[in-house]
């Protein structure tokens, strides 16, 4: 694949994350990060609470992926991987004590 295929691929998949989160957070802001980001500062879906890395390849490294969201994820935000390879379901990951946390304050609000 293309260099400039390889980018419309992951652009296309950017703006179906950001059209899923949509219908899941409807009153949240949520768009792509910026496209012309220098690396570190923007993440590639800009979610309320998540620090999102999205990668979508043949065969997706979902463990780099989620190093990636990890090192550039801020304090007070949940990094996110979120992995498409061709043909297959997404996935997600996240580190566990993240998970965990998100767990909790999800227990905590639910209604009882």
């Amino acid at each position: 694949m293309s260099g400039a295929s390889s980018r419309r691929k992951g652009a296309e998949w950017e703006r179906t994350l950001v059209h899923r989160f949509r219908e899941a957070m409807p009153e949240a802001l949520i768009r792509r990060g910026l496209q012309y980001r220098s690396g570190q500062e923007v993440s590639d879906v800009e979610v309320p609470c998540f620090w999102l890395e999205a990668k979508a390849h043949q065969r997706t490294n979902l463990r780099e992926a989620l190093r990636q969201a990890v090192e550039t994820c801020p304090a007070g935000r949940w990094p996110l991987a979120v992995c498409k390879d061709d043909h297959q379901p997404p996935l997600v990951a996240m580190p566990l004590e993240d998970f965990l946390e998100l767990v909790r304050e999800w227990w905590e609000a639910r209604p009882r």
